[in-house]
């Protein structure tokens, strides 16, 4: 498969902390990747990382043959950050027919793109007034505004019911199937099986790379909950040299 996003020995330090410990992986073309792991374990400055506005301390970062952060790549990268990133005193239609704009797009596009995050019913409602929930799906329709190469989605189905869950999922793949690859980070674990390929990270340590169906086959377990567990416990402590023991500052998330 033909890699949209390769990492190379990436090092990532906040503070005097190392919070990514040399990580190498690649995400395919036209493709759903999970990025799991539990709170804390570096998946958003990863994904930052891959979109180019993290700093790094060491390694290589390039996304569609360009290095992350590139000017040429930001009308081909869409991200969805966990913080809301819509404006609250607009509606939701109104959001995303301003960022529609900002690509040339027209209104019909920006209001597919509200229908497609299950948001029509609340269009002309004030974002600052939505639930968490639906100002995270606004959010979520901007990011998809322009047709991006690569979605780069941090916890996008965090406080949503169950069919919102499994609507959303379905959209993920109906892009993928369409040729848009997409990176998706979750801390629940029932959410892996969604994917085609899972990222698992845990202490700033990449510690599985492969289909969901191969993980559980190295782990010898069909649940994916006992496969993450089992790894752990055969994942060898990080090179204590690898970090300054002097620091115990600084935060991962």
């Amino acid at each position: 498969m033909e890699p949209v996003v390769e990492i190379d020995d990436l090092v990532v330090e906040r503070g005097r902390r190392r919070v990514l410990h040399g990580i190498s992986c690649t995400v395919g073309r036209g493709s759903v990747t999970g990025l799991l792991g539990p709170s804390g374990s570096g998946k958003t400055t990863l994904m930052r990382s891959v979109v180019g506005v993290q700093t790094v301390r060491s390694g290589q970062v390039q996304v569609l043959g360009r290095p992350a952060g590139s000017p040429a790549l930001r009308r081909t990268v869409g991200y969805l950050t966990q913080a809301p990133s819509v404006y609250s005193d607009l509606t939701v239609a109104e959001n995303a027919r301003y960022f529609a704009a900002l690509y040339g797009l027209p209104r019909a596009e920006a209001d597919q793109a509200v229908t497609d995050v299950g948001l029509a019913p609340a269009a002309g409602q004030l974002v600052g007034k939505l639930s968490g929930g639906q100002r995270s799906r606004a959010s979520l329709a901007c990011a998809l505004l322009g047709r991006p190469e690569l979605v780069v989605l941090d916890e996008p189905t965090v406080g949503q019911d169950p069919v919102l869950r499994a609507d959303l999922w379905a959209r993920f793949h109906a892009l993928a199937a369409a040729g848009t690859t997409l990176l998706v980070s979750s801390h629940v674990m029932d959410e892996a099986g969604r994917c085609d390929r899972l990222l698992l990270i845990r202490d700033g340590q990449l510690i599985a790379d492969d289909t969901p169906a191969a993980i559980r086959a190295a782990a010898g377990t069909d649940d994916l909950d006992d496969a993450f567990l089992r790894l752990i416990r055969d994942l060898r402590p990080a090179d204590p040299a690898s970090a300054d023991p002097s620091s115990t500052a600084g935060g991962t998330r």
